[in-house]
């Protein structure tokens, strides 16, 4: 369906213009920078917070799981409750829920009420992701969409980069509440206005009675997953009876979750959105292609820190840096859309990731501040090459009425993904390291002369000991960061030839949702 013969239907009333519009994309996306933001901003305060409520900080990383559980149900019911309620309401209610949980947070006076209000916060915070995603495709031209989806992209991508570093910086100047705190006037602005100026776009609503089967399932299967991913580590994954059962439970939810949706009349997921080719090979990119980039800014400020000397703060300005050429060519990729077929420049951005995977698969531990820091400045050209038209080729493959559930699905299959890549790559680096010591160590050459030669030096027999063993743990770190960023590299090639499951799509200048089936 081309462009110019697209008129907006009585489920798509007339998009925003001017002004108007600009601000209304403003506030779609501070309202999904907040909640992308308070994925990461309390992972740096776990210790603080601890320490501040009198637990340990195995206790405090409940902070981190509750809130991810919660948000990981909710984004896939995002369908289900644009049907029930409306776009604007849903996205409204869930601004205006988050602000109030983010303010309890920081009042909360004892690890109990603030897992509770974490787990309040994130199920308030799930819709808003999918609904300023679906609510942009409504109030934006069709000419414009690639440009919103540019904004969206950027606000996702920035989030978790900035995260760790204000969670830092809050900590340190204003005590840890206020990683909570922070969230209130935001929120406050963002759903006010956006209820005033975007009430009138509201999505059509009907009764749909709840699948309650289909929602114990969802709660059952997605809790133990991610429970399972965020304690894996922690409790030595498959050694601990407590880590198979909830993998069992994982498996057998999912499964009883798959065939009761796909039976039921009225599913509270929709999952034959699927039948469409082209959301189906976007999101399958969408998941490697995240999952490969989420690890890749999870292993790096751990080898920073662990391997090459660098402050918390400095790890997250380094990683921070792929901003900078994010934000600058979000409003140019949608253009590009326009003259190019959106699946090439997806492939671009993510062999361009892989590029940049590979660099760093490729480093020493005498890499210099410059290297490094180039790999992370370079990476954020790729970012909305990668994004916009990944995201702008699955919605657009949609019917309008189920954007909202094609929005949900998308980032929970993102989110997922993402947590469960991140768990993977850290448990794979933390054995490869282990076993790289153990094989370095069997191999070293004139042990007892390097021994004799520190002794001589003034150290004594333990010290030089000492030493030799430190040395060799900073080269198995090192060779086992260069074994993850290769296989990560890998993933990142075959993301690059998945996105061509999906036909060339219809897009013209955004595209009107609906036009590449």
């Amino acid at each position: 369906m081309a462009a110019a013969a697209y008129a907006p239907s009585a489920a798509e009333p007339v998009p925003l213009r001017g002004g108007a519009l600009i601000l209304a994309g403003f506030l779609l996306a501070i309202g999904n920078f907040m909640v992308v933001l308070d994925m990461t901003i309390a992972n740096v305060s776990v210790p603080t917070i601890a320490g501040g409520l009198a637990v340990s900080p195995n206790q405090g990383t409940w902070v981190i799981t509750s809130y991810s559980v919660a948000e990981a149900i909710m984004v896939p019911l995002t369908g289900w409750l644009a049907g029930r309620f409306g776009a604007v309401k849903v996205f409204v209610a869930g601004i205006a829920g988050f602000g109030v949980c983010s303010a309890l947070c920081g009042l909360a006076p004892s690890l109990g009420l603030l897992v509770t209000f974490r787990v309040m916060q994130g199920l308030c915070g799930g819709p808003i992701m999918p609904m300023s995603q679906t609510l942009m495709m409504r109030i934006f031209p069709p000419q414009q969409r690639g440009q919103a989806m540019g904004l969206w992209a950027m606000t996702t991508v920035v989030g978790p980069l900035a995260g760790p570093i204000l969670g830092g910086i809050l900590c340190d100047t204003a005590g840890w509440p206020w990683v909570f705190y922070i969230n209130v006037p935001f929120a406050a602005v963002s759903g006010f206005f956006a209820w005033r100026m975007l009430k009138s776009h509201d999505t059509p609503t009907a009764k749909l009675r709840v699948d309650f089967v289909g929602l114990a399932l969802l709660v059952t299967f997605v809790g133990a997953l991610q429970i399972m991913l965020d304690k894996g580590k922690e409790l030595d994954w498959f050694g601990s009876p407590v880590i198979i059962g909830l993998a069992v439970t994982a498996v057998v939810g999912f499964i009883s979750f798959l065939i009761w949706e796909l039976t039921e009349k009225q599913p509270i997921v929709d999952l034959k959105i699927f039948r469409y080719r082209g959301f189906t090979g976007a999101v399958v990119t969408l998941s490697l292609a995240y999952g490969a980039f989420f690890a890749s800014i999870v292993l790096g400020p751990l080898w920073l820190q662990t391997n090459m000397g660098y402050t918390a703060t400095w790890a997250g300005y380094t990683t921070a840096l792929g901003g900078i050429l994010a934000v600058a060519f979000s409003p140019i990729v949608p253009r590009l859309m326009t003259r190019f077929d959106p699946r090439a420049l997806v492939s671009f951005g993510v062999l361009g990731f892989g590029a940049m995977a590979f660099l760093r698969f490729q480093f020493a531990s005498n890499a210099n501040y410059g290297a490094i820091a180039i790999t992370y400045f370079a990476q954020g050209l790729f970012t909305p090459f990668f994004f916009v038209p990944t995201l702008q080729i699955a919605l657009s493959a949609v019917e309008p009425e189920e954007t909202a559930s094609a929005a949900g699905l998308s980032n929970f299959l993102r989110t997922t993904a993402a947590a469960f890549a991140a768990s993977i790559t850290v448990t794979l680096w933390d054995n490869a390291a282990t076993r790289n010591h153990a094989n370095m160590a069997g191999t070293l050459n004139d042990a007892a002369g390097a021994q004799s030669s520190l002794m001589t030096a003034g150290l004594t027999p333990a010290q030089a000991l000492a030493q030799l063993d430190n040395i060799t743990q900073g080269q198995a770190v090192m060779l086992a960061t260069n074994q993850m960023f290769f296989v990560i590299t890998l993933a990142f090639v075959v993301a690059a030839g998945a996105v061509w499951l999906a036909p060339k799509p219809n897009i013209q200048m955004g595209g009107p949702p609906g036009g590449g089936h």
